[in-house]
């Protein structure tokens, strides 16, 4: 799909330059992928913030959970996303309303919606579908 093709370059630029990353979707489950990503992100100096309505309120691998991305307080450089991919069109309207927008959003494996990643790419936004950062960093930036 045109704007999300995956350079070595630019995914490794998105790693290095990124900060603080909302996590949708993350679990509290140590079997569950978005917990041990997040895990990786966090030893790898990120901030995480994760996101999931369930666990509000409480935290997920020491930091707070938020319910949505509206409710976080600070600004999100990216949005890596653990949630089906129907889910995806209603993640981009909710990360388009924030001010500031973030720079990325990311999906993870199999996480693919091309209409989504249009509306966000002609909203600026730089779109990195199908991928995960915790085997692309390791790859890219090193372990």
């Amino acid at each position: 799909m045109s704007g999300t093709i995956e350079t070595d370059e630019r995914l490794r630029r998105i790693l290095s330059t990124v900060r603080t990353i909302a996590l949708l979707g993350a679990s509290p489950k140590p079997e569950r992928p978005s917990h041990g990503v997040m895990r990786f992100l966090l030893a790898k100096g990120y901030h995480v913030v994760p996101v999931n309505p369930g666990q509000a309120g409480g935290e997920i691998l020491g930091q707070l959970c938020y319910a949505d991305l509206a409710s976080i307080a600070e600004p999100i450089d990216m949005v890596d996303v653990f949630r089906a991919s129907d889910a995806l069109p209603g993640i981009v309207d909710e990360l388009l309303a924030l001010d500031p927008r973030p720079a990325v959003l990311w999906t993870q494996l199999g996480v693919r919606d091309a209409e989504a990643a249009k509306r966000a790419m002609a909203a600026g936004v730089e779109v990195v579908m199908d991928r995960c950062p915790a085997i692309e960093h390791p790859r890219l930036i090193g372990s």
